[in-house]
């Protein structure tokens, strides 16, 4: 036991002596662990993953459910691409305990000259079947924070120099929230061009070799940037069309007018290459497939993320595809066309709705949006491919982005919206949340509002965070992230014929079972501010 405590104190101490790694720049040693990141691996598993500027010969992670014994272990992979900066370390640990909390820290944690503060913690997904209320966080198109991201100079608005960004926000609630969902679009590393034409990088004469340093700096900032998060909370994610290539839909030079298409991506730079060697999602515990399409359960509630931007079966093709409309050549990535439309038929058809009473859904394009169709933005083949089989197994949320804005839709069928509204209806509810912080700012909504839209804003960052309160009620509010203030709720009812077995006293009051607070179109918010900034802040915006 001395020599554990020695090891885990040594440790401790190797990093307060080293100095701090800046987001997204290479770290003085390039076997220092960055970027954890965790991912449900079934109910009694964990994927730990890291980044490294070298591969790892052996990725081991330790850990325990004591601080003082971190003597068990699990070794796994490391795997980059051409192109890239960094080595992504993948570790799945089995055989743990359900609704459990660990420790744990990864090889080289220890090494000399790097800024890790270990060990971290985890908590295992909670059983199916446990009825126990808990909070979710949703973010979708958010990207790197500060000088090179999300500012106040964004040219589109919504922030001002005393908000505080999405990234601070979920990192101020994190210990309140059981995981984050964060379907599509997430670093924005595929901006690297407009970045340059709008004069981020300084001087516009940059080569293509310049060029993929810029993109690769980005991706890291971001995952650096979100270490304070990930480090210690399941961060499930799905893909967007940002995550394809490095110059997603083409930019144009709008000095010269040429126009640049992903001609000019590096092999590496294409098809999904990051996104598909960062991050390991449950897709073999769900029979899915990688990243894109998969599954997992998480106590009363079964999760389940598509892939909206290829393989959407039956003749229909994604805005992605190898013959879509952006001309962005990824996929498929189904072994065959109906895949991902067949595991979706036979997933839903298999959950035990008395374990698992509640069904989310998220998917990266929105088919029920109030915008017009500029560039694909509404997802027609999605809602072909999807909708019916959502409606057939009684899905009861839907959460997806794209859209640079936040949209409540009440639940809709068809185009329909439901009679009974938020109270036990059969049709999904659907949420639109594409305000994380997209690096260009927020966009404007089309009017008229559609019939079925219950909530509207396109002034403020934000994210959705999702409570179910037992086998009946869930309420989704959204969070403006400049001063944490709650702008949208509504609780949902859905009879599901459960009986909750957990200590939850939300219950029905006066037959006045939903709630839908500030329903109507939200054009400007309180610019009421915190009295100071959290710490987190220094890190985020130190890019």
């Amino acid at each position: 036991m001395f020599g554990k405590l020695v090891a885990v104190v040594g440790c401790c101490a190797a990093a307060v002596v080293a100095q701090i790694n800046i987001p997204g720049t290479v770290p003085v040693n390039p076997v220092e662990p960055l970027q954890h990141h965790l991912a449900y691996a079934g109910t009694t598993g964990m994927t730990v993953s890291w980044s490294t500027y070298t591969k790892i010969d052996t990725p081991t992670v330790y850990y325990g459910e004591s601080v003082w014994d971190l003597s068990a272990y699990a070794t796994g992979e490391s795997v980059t691409y051409d192109t890239s900066a960094i080595y992504s370390n993948h570790v799945k640990i089995t055989g743990l305990k359900p609704d459990t909390e660990y420790y744990y820290y990864v090889s080289d944690s220890n090494c000399y000259n790097c800024s890790e503060l270990i060990p971290y913690t985890f908590k295992t997904a909670r059983p199916t079947g446990d009825y126990t209320p808990y909070t979710v966080g949703v973010v979708i198109d958010m990207g790197v924070m500060g000088q090179k991201g999300l500012n106040v100079n964004s040219s589109l608005g919504g922030m001002t120099v005393n908000d505080h960004n999405t990234m601070q926000s979920l990192a101020r609630y994190k210990d309140e929230l059981d995981l984050i969902l964060h379907p599509g679009d997430l670093a924005y590393a595929d901006s690297w061009l407009p970045e340059v034409f709008g004069g981020v990088w300084g001087d516009i004469n940059i080569t293509m070799e310049e060029g993929l340093e810029i993109y690769n700096y980005l991706y890291n900032a971001f995952y650096d940037q979100l270490q304070p998060i990930t480090a210690y909370k399941p961060y499930m994610v799905g893909p967007g069309n940002h995550e394809s290539n490095c110059d997603e839909g083409g930019s144009t030079d709008a000095a010269t007018g040429i126009h640049y298409n992903i001609s000019l991506c590096f092999e590496g730079q294409r098809n999904f290459s990051s996104y598909k060697n960062h991050f390991r999602m449950p897709s073999a515990e769900s029979g899915g497939v990688g990243n894109f399409w998969y599954s997992f359960d998480h106590g009363m509630v079964h999760y389940v993320f598509l892939n909206s931007e290829t393989d959407l079966g039956n003749g229909l093709i994604g805005e992605d595809d190898v013959d879509g409309p952006e001309n962005m050549y990824s996929g498929p990535f189904g072994s065959y066309e109906n895949e991902q439309v067949d595991w979706l038929e036979a997933d839903l058809a298999a959950v035990d709705r008395v374990k698992t009473p509640w069904i989310v859904v998220t998917a990266h394009r929105p088919w029920y949006v109030s915008a017009s169709n500029v560039s694909n933005t509404l997802c027609w083949n999605c809602k072909k491919a999807f909708e019916p089989t959502l409606l057939k197994y009684n899905v009861d949320i839907v959460f997806y982005g794209h859209v640079h804005f936040y949209e409540r839709s009440n639940p809709v069928a068809n185009g329909i919206p439901d009679p009974n509204g938020l109270n036990n209806p059969s049709a999904p509810m659907y949420i639109l949340n594409g305000a994380g912080g997209h690096y260009d700012g927020l966009t404007t909504y089309t009017l008229p509002i559609n019939n079925y839209s219950a909530y509207l804003q396109n002034s403020t960052y934000g994210w959705s965070r999702l409570t179910f309160h037992n086998c009946t009620h869930l309420t989704h509010e959204f969070v403006a992230s400049g001063n944490d203030t709650v702008l949208d709720t509504a609780t949902l009812y859905k009879a599901h014929g459960c009986v909750s077995n957990s200590s939850s006293n939300y219950t029905r009051t006066n037959n006045t079972i939903p709630t839908d607070r500030n329903g109507a179109v939200q054009t400007s918010i309180s610019t009421t501010l915190m009295g100071a900034a959290v710490l987190f802040g220094l890190y985020i915006f130190a890019t």
